[in-house]
């Protein structure tokens, strides 16, 4: 029930100022006990989910070292793709790594090279161009690494000219190259009713909801077609 302050006493103003504290005051140490009680309860769970998921993964992948060992000395071969997709009626797994790419201390020297091969080159309207396809070529990512897919159009253009310096040091960069792989992946789908494939979260973050929760705590967020908060 709302009191109005106006109406009291100095003698009661002075009690319901201080009964608000005290309430205030007993909020407060509430909500920090109740943090203090849910996170380790909810941390606890989310370590099961965790370990649960690394045994799951581990048990995949032994899975299916069987699969492809039956599979390499049935067609003689054992590929080095990086990834291998499995596939029946209904359901599909994919397993593998993935990688990013790396580069040893030599690609520094390969990089001196071709740009001294730059710097010979005639001054004209062509080799301008040509000077600019090669330093894009030679651009690096936000983690100052080069890009393998590039280097690869930088190799192909060595045989347009005649220049030991640059083909040499392209070939040193190609040499330095020195991929770090970055993760071990599962990825599965299941072929839904309309007859396509569609992805099964295994992330928290991409899990949907149990069928008919809500939440509502955030209702007054409300998210755009494009999923941005406004």
């Amino acid at each position: 029930m709302s009191i109005d302050l106006t109406k009291l006493s100095a003698a009661d103003l002075k009690r319901e100022l201080a009964r608000r504290e005290e309430a205030k005051t007993e909020n407060r140490e509430a909500y920090k006990a109740l943090v203090l009680e849910t996170v380790p309860k909810v941390f606890d769970e989310i370590m099961y989910a965790s370990n649960y998921m690394k045994d799951l993964k581990g048990r995949i992948f032994n899975y299916f070292k069987d699969v492809m060992e039956l599979k390499a000395a049935a067609y003689e071969i054992k590929e080095k793709q990086a990834s291998h997709t499995f596939t029946d009626e209904k359901y599909s797994i994919t397993i593998g790594y993935r990688q990013t790419d790396g580069w040893d201390d030599t690609a520094s020297a390969g990089i001196a090279k071709v740009n001294t091969f730059l710097q010979s080159l005639a001054t004209n309207e062509d080799s301008a161009k040509l000077v600019e396809s090669i330093n894009f070529l030679l651009k690096k990512d936000a983690k100052d690494n080069l890009k393998a897919n590039r280097v690869m159009e930088l190799q192909k253009m060595t045989s347009k000219f005649n220049s030991p310096e640059f083909t040499d040091g392209v070939d040193i960069i190609v040499k330095s190259y020195k991929p770090v792989r970055s993760c071990w992946f599962v990825e599965a789908s299941v072929l839904g009713k309309d007859g396509k494939w569609q992805t099964v979260p295994l992330s928290m973050s991409a899990v949907d909801f149990p069928a008919g929760f809500e939440f509502n705590f955030f209702s007054d967020t409300k998210l755009t077609e494009d999923g941005n908060s406004n």
